[in-house]
């Protein structure tokens, strides 16, 4: 199971809960127990890295973010805005189960055809993908590593 999996991020001090049998984690962004599902864990464990490794505002973090597409309502996970309201960063988590694949790429680009977002990262806890976006050309380019917040 991929419940509390060491993933390939830094360890943080999460506020971990039983009820019953189910588990939940604390979500300093939303400041709620959400139900830690192996999704959740990633996505708690990548915003951790956004705010402490790479200094990205706690305020400028929107989780769970709706949008629609093609008539039907969607999620997208992660979505980071810099100081001035613009879309920034969008990112896609998945369960450490499930492989980065192409159609999980399709899956991010249709949602940011909405957000329109110049930076997208990919992530299963286990591997990151971060591209840059140009949507004149209409590609995109893998980067190395996802910039600190300072960068924008």
């Amino acid at each position: 199971m991929d419940l509390l999996l060491p993933l390939n991020l830094p360890p943080y001090p999460f506020k971990i809960t039983r009820d019953n049998d189910q588990l939940f984690i604390f979500d300093e962004i939303r400041k709620r127990d959400m139900v830690l599902t192996p999704e959740e864990w990633v996505r708690q464990h990548f915003v951790q890295y956004l705010i402490k490794e790479k200094a990205y505002p706690r305020s400028l973090i929107k989780l769970e973010g709706g949008l629609k597409l093609n008539g039907q309502a969607k999620r997208s996970d992660i979505l980071i805005f810099n100081n001035r309201g613009e879309r920034i960063l969008l990112v896609e988590c998945k369960a450490p189960s499930v492989k980065i694949t192409q159609q999980v790429f399709d899956q991010v680009a249709r949602y940011n055809w909405v957000h329109r977002v110049p930076l997208i990262a990919v992530t299963n806890g286990l591997e990151h993908y971060y591209c840059k976006i140009d949507f004149d050309s209409q590609r995109y380019d893998f980067m190395p590593g996802l910039q600190d917040y300072s960068s924008y």
